[in-house]
C-alpha cells in the first residue's frame, strides 16, 4: 500500500481499505469500529489537526478533554474527528465560546458519554449478545446487533439530550439574577447505604452488583418522579439536588420508606443542607454540599438529618412547624376562630449541637414525616 498526501491507506486502484491496520489488531474489532464510527481510518493526529486548521497543541487539549488515549502518530482518526476539531475551533474563532469553555464542553461531553458507553456495553449489550445457537460465539452476534441498534440508540440519545437541555435551560432563565445561574440556593442531599463495606465482604460480586443497580435505579426513579435532579451515583451513595427544601425532604423520606419495605436492601441514612451551591459540568460544589455529606456520616440508620438552614426553609415555607408546641398553639387559635388548623407535611426535632470537621459547630435537625402529613401514593417507585 502507498500513503497519499491525506494520510489514507490506498491500494493500486485508489480505494481505501477501511480494515487496514497493524497485523495484531482483531479484524472484527476493526469492523465494529468502522460500523460505529461510519468512516475509515485516514489520519494521524498531526494530519487531523492540520486538516482541521487547528494547532496540534489545541487539538491535543480537546482530545485529552474528551478522554481519548494518546495514540502517538498512529493512523487511527477519521473525517469525523477532523470535523469535530473544526467545529470546536470554529466556535472559539466566532467568539461564541472561549477556548477554556470549549475544552470544558469537550470534557463534560466526553465524561458523560464515556460512562454511558461503558454501561451500554457492560450491561445492555452483554445481556443481548448471548449466542442464540450452540456453536455461535458472542462476537458473531455482536456485529448484526450493533448494526440494528446503532441508529435507534443514536436518535434516542439526541432526544433525551434535547429534553434535558430544555429542562436545564428553563431552570436557568427562571433564576432571579445572573449570579444565581452559577451560584444558586439549592437543597442538596446524600443518601448512603449503611454497612455497605461489610456487605462487599459477604456477598458475591454478581449479587452485590444487582443490589447496587437496584439501589441506583430506585433512587434515580424516585428523585426524578418527585421533581429533584440526580447529580451522581457513587455505588452505595447517591447525590441529588432540588430547588426547594420541601421537594428534597419528600424525596429523602420516600427513599427511606421504600428501602425499608425491601428486605434485600440495607438500611439507609440521608443528610441534607440548604444554601448556596456552585454548579459546574453537572456537578455541585461548595460548603453546602460538604455539610450535607458530613450530616450523612452522622445520621442515624433509616433517618434524615438536615442543617439549620434547611430546617428554617421548611418552617418559612409552612412545610413544618418550628415546634410541636407552636403547632398546637396555631391549631388552638384556628379552632377558636372557627378556621381550619394549619397542616404540615414534616416534623423537625433539634439534635445536640456538635463540631463537624472543617465546618465548625453545626446544629442538626432530625426530619420526619409529621403524623397526619400527606405522604401520598402517586409516583411511588419500588426497588
Amino acid at each position: 500500500m502507498t500513503v497519499d498526501d491525506t494520510g489514507s491507506d490506498a491500494g493500486a486502484d485508489g480505494r481505501v481499505d477501511p480494515y487496514a491496520a497493524d497485523p495484531g489488531e482483531d479484524p472484527l474489532a476493526l469492523r465494529l469500529e468502522h460500523l460505529i464510527l461510519g468512516a475509515e481510518r485516514r489520519y494521524t493526529p498531526f494530519q487531523a489537526a492540520r486538516s482541521a486548521g487547528v494547532s496540534m497543541e489545541l487539538a491535543s487539549r480537546f482530545w485529552r478533554a474528551m478522554g481519548f488515549a494518546d495514540i502517538g502518530q498512529a493512523k487511527a482518526l477519521t473525517e469525523a474527528d477532523v470535523l469535530a476539531l473544526r467545529r470546536l475551533a470554529g466556535l472559539v474563532e466566532a467568539g461564541l465560546l472561549s477556548e477554556a469553555m470549549a475544552v470544558q464542553v469537550a470534557r463534560s461531553t466526553g465524561q458523560t458519554t464515556a460512562r454511558l458507553a461503558d454501561w451500554q456495553i457492560d450491561s445492555f449489550l452483554e445481556g443481548l449478545t448471548e449466542p442464540p445457537e450452540p456453536g455461535m460465539t458472542r462476537t458473531e452476534v455482536t456485529y448484526p446487533l450493533v448494526e440494528l441498534l446503532l441508529p435507534e440508540l443514536e436518535e434516542f440519545l439526541v432526544y433525551v439530550w434535547r429534553r434535558q437541555l430544555a429542562a436545564a435551560t428553563g431552570r436557568v432563565v427562571q433564576a432571579a439574577d445572573d449570579e444565581e445561574m452559577v451560584d444558586r440556593r439549592l437543597a442538596v442531599a446524600f443518601a448512603d447505604l449503611v454497612g455497605f463495606t461489610r456487605l462487599t465482604r459477604r456477598m458475591e460480586e454478581e449479587e452485590l452488583g444487582e443490589l447496587v443497580e437496584a439501589f441506583e435505579t430506585t433512587s434515580a426513579d424516585l428523585v426524578a418522579a418527585r421533581g429533584g435532579r440526580l447529580i451522581k451515583t457513587l455505588g452505595d451513595e447517591v447525590l441529588y439536588a432540588a430547588d426547594d427544601a420541601g421537594t428534597a425532604a419528600e424525596i429523602a423520606l420516600r427513599l427511606i420508606e421504600t428501602m425499608a419495605n425491601d428486605e434485600t436492601m440495607p438500611e439507609l441514612r440521608v443528610g441534607m443542607a440548604f444554601g448556596t451551591v456552585t454548579t459546574r459540568m453537572g456537578d455541585v460544589f461548595g460548603t453546602t454540599v460538604n455539610l450535607a455529606s458530613r450530616l450523612t456520616s452522622i445520621a442515624p440508620r433509616d433517618a434524615v438529618l438536615v442543617d439549620s438552614a434547611f430546617a428554617e426553609e421548611l418552617i418559612r415555607s409552612g412545610e413544618a412547624p418550628a415546634s410541636e408546641a407552636e403547632a398546637a398553639e396555631a391549631a388552638a387559635a384556628a379552632e377558636k376562630e372557627g378556621e381550619e388548623p394549619p397542616t404540615y407535611r414534616f416534623a423537625l426535632r433539634p439534635m445536640w449541637q456538635r463540631p463537624v470537621r472543617g465546618l465548625g459547630v453545626v446544629e442538626p435537625w432530625l426530619l420526619s414525616r409529621r403524623e397526619g402529613g400527606d405522604a401520598g401514593t402517586d409516583g411511588d417507585v419500588g426497588a
